[in-house]
């Protein structure tokens, strides 16, 4: 399967909408449901990560896949990526289109800022589905594997490096595709892209990383139904850390899905958009 014949038979755009001045790249979807699903990739992440959750979703729900802030084909208007400025960022995208709330799927990265969002934004979201969340411990293990491996994938131009960085989120490598590693090693080695990775990588660092943890007071004030998706075999992130933002988060869901990595929506798809659109449904 590819992209294309993914997203086969569902209307869809992709866009480069101004968000406060900044080029956002965003896939929508669903055109004409009320509701609102907002999908937040992961660290050096982009909107490809959701293309196999993109129809079942649009079936129900106004779609929008937004690239964040310094990543894949959106701007970054300067400085270091920590999660106020992503945040800022989001809730940017919601006020140009108009969207008051809306339902949140975040991956990894996406999921830390969607958890901070709900937390200090309550109004602005209605239910949370957090897929392998970071930002509840500062690893310096998981944190030197993910600069590391991403650093080295950006500034050496050599595809088999970008397919090294997508298996590193699957527990089965035959999901990474081809066409997902052409489509990352492109982004990956635009100038911009290149320039800025530092800055994308700043919450790899401690000094960022500790201060804008989810604490579990943070995620105590989560008020949003929320369901947790976690990997049997996640290698950022082992069930224990699951289990503790299942037990800070009041009234979460855990599931944990066997012989899984850090990509449940892309290499357990059928089982994924079932579970989560009858959550949010």
């Amino acid at each position: 399967m590819t992209i294309w014949t993914d997203l086969l038979g569902t209307p869809f755009e992709v866009s480069h909408d101004p968000v406060a001045g900044i080029p956002t790249r965003v896939l929508r979807a669903g055109a004409g449901h009320e509701e609102h699903v907002v999908f937040l990739h992961g660290t050096s992440g982009h909107l490809e990560a959701f293309i196999r959750n993109v129809p079942p979703f649009a079936q129900k729900f106004r779609v929008h896949c937004l690239e964040m802030l310094g990543h894949g084909y959106t701007g970054n208007d300067g400085g270091d990526l920590r999660i106020p400025r992503y945040v800022d960022h989001v809730q940017g995208y919601l006020d140009s289109q108009g969207i008051d709330r809306a339902h949140f799927v975040g991956e990894s990265l996406g999921g830390w800022v969607a958890g901070r969002l709900a937390g200090d934004r309550p109004d602005r979201v209605d239910k949370l589905v957090l897929v392998a969340p970071g930002g509840t411990v500062a690893n310096p293990e998981v944190m030197a594997r993910i600069k590391g491996s991403t650093r080295k994938a950006v500034l050496t131009d050599d595809p088999a490096l970008t397919r090294q960085r997508l298996e590193l989120l699957m527990h089965d490598p035959s999901n990474v595709s081809d066409e997902l590693v052409a489509v990352r090693h492109a982004i990956y080695h635009r100038p911009e892209f290149v320039a800025g990775i530092d800055h994308l990588l700043a919450l790899q660092e401690m000094d960022n990383r500790v201060p804008d943890l989810l604490t579990p007071e943070q995620m105590a004030r989560i008020s949003a139904p929320t369901l947790i998706v976690w990997g049997a075999q996640n290698p950022f992130g082992d069930v224990p850390e699951a289990r503790r933002m299942n037990d800070s988060i009041p009234g979460s869901k855990l599931e944990i899905f066997p012989e899984c990595g850090h990509w449940p929506q892309h290499e357990h798809a059928a089982r994924f958009n079932e579970l989560a659109l009858t959550f949010l449904g």
